[in-house]
């Protein structure tokens, strides 16, 4: 039972043949030292959804079922449209991420602060994770999304070794991993979309976690990277993009020249072009 005092957070987690990884990543938050207010689960078209048929009991736990291929931005706009009235947090979760104990607790404290009233999302430290061998590859996934200044976006960190040492203070971030993305509910009331929709779904995937970021900082919002946040994640894309298929390329390089045409930004622009290109006519 959660006390009325307690700021309100509730989970959103979109699905789609996801049952390799859900079950810890539920795990996690029945662990966590603050209360969750409820978890939504949306599934995207899994081919078989008797894994799900785990949590649809649970008391703080709702399943959706979606239309099959509705893709994971309609799914979080679901998530969304099921939330509590009274929820004063967000947290955008995917189901292969996996986050320590304390996250939503230090998330929040931080948030509450009355002299952070101003950042309006928060991501920590991710590391990634092998869910094959359920043990962490000991390697950065991500501490934060940064833009180098002709366009490229890139997650901090990603693919080097873990030092604790590294990335162990306070800073502001250009854009926040969907994937591990804690919102204060109030700063994403204000860049809602048309049938109030948090996310772009006419991005589908890829990006989109950008195009939020972004339409956050236009309203003034910050987004953050805190150290203690700690978390895990089995990132699906390969290392080497060769390797992933052509459509999923394409929908990524598309996706990030939307992003770039919507500031107006000349350099990223003809960068996002160029790489656009590349995937479409050669395959790159």
């Amino acid at each position: 039972m959660i006390k009325k005092n307690l700021p309100s957070c509730s989970i959103i987690i979109v699905t789609f043949n996801s049952q390799k990884h859900l079950s810890k990543a539920m795990e996690c938050l029945q662990q966590q030292t603050h209360p969750i207010a409820k978890i939504i689960i949306v599934d995207t078209g899994s081919e078989d959804t008797a894994y799900l048929q785990l949590y649809q009991h649970q008391p703080n736990v709702e399943v959706v079922i979606a239309e099959k291929n509705s893709g994971f931005c309609k799914g979080n706009n679901i998530g969304f449209s099921k939330l509590p009235v009274n929820s004063d947090y967000v947290f955008f979760l995917n189901p292969d991420a996996f986050i320590n104990a304390a996250f939503v607790r230090y998330a929040i404290a931080f948030l509450q602060s009355p002299q952070n009233q101003h950042y309006g999302a928060a991501t920590g430290t991710v590391l990634g994770y092998n869910i094959d061998t359920d043990q962490p590859s000991g390697s950065y996934d991500t501490t934060g999304v940064f833009r180098k200044w002709y366009g490229k976006w890139y997650d901090r960190g990603q693919g080097q070794t873990y030092n604790p040492g590294l990335f162990i203070v306070q800073e502001d971030l250009d854009a926040i991993c969907g994937a591990v993305f804690f919102c204060r509910k109030k700063a994403l009331d204000s860049v809602m979309l048309q049938n109030n929709e948090v996310f772009d779904n006419t991005f589908y995937m890829y990006k989109e976690d950008i195009d939020l970021s972004l339409r956050l900082r236009r309203k003034g919002w910050k987004l953050t990277f805190l150290p203690q946040l700690m978390a895990h994640h089995c990132r699906g894309w390969q290392k080497n993009r060769a390797l992933m298929p052509r459509e999923l390329r394409l929908c990524s390089a598309k996706n990030e020249l939307r992003v770039h045409l919507k500031t107006f930004a000349p350099i990223p622009v003809v960068y996002s072009l160029c790489k656009y290109a590349a995937v479409k006519w050669l395959n790159m």
